[in-house]
């Protein structure tokens, strides 16, 4: 049970436990902290107007840099299953 919930993931990205909850702690932080500004670009627009979006590149980048093997694999946003039924 404790390998399954803790180290079974990381493992399989080769990364330690406390690799893993690092990487994963920046990921999410820099996220809430960009989300915010996109509520508050929401409001404001003249405010933060690239600050979502630049992120969301920045992080994506560091993702698949994470994964040497990206290439043979379809990226997610292709397959059929990740569409969204509608987009706003």
């Amino acid at each position: 049970m404790i390998d399954q919930l803790f180290l079974k993931h990381p493992r399989e990205v080769n990364e330690s436990y406390p690799q893993h909850m690092g990487v994963a702690m920046r990921f999410g932080f820099l996220m809430v902290r960009s989300g915010l500004a996109c509520m508050i670009h929401g409001i404001v627009p003249a405010l933060f107007t690239r600050t979502g979006s630049s992120m969301v590149k920045r992080l994506y980048g560091e993702m698949r840099q994470r994964q040497p093997d990206l290439e043979e694999r379809t990226p997610a946003y292709l397959s059929p299953q990740w569409r969204p039924e509608y987009e706003i």
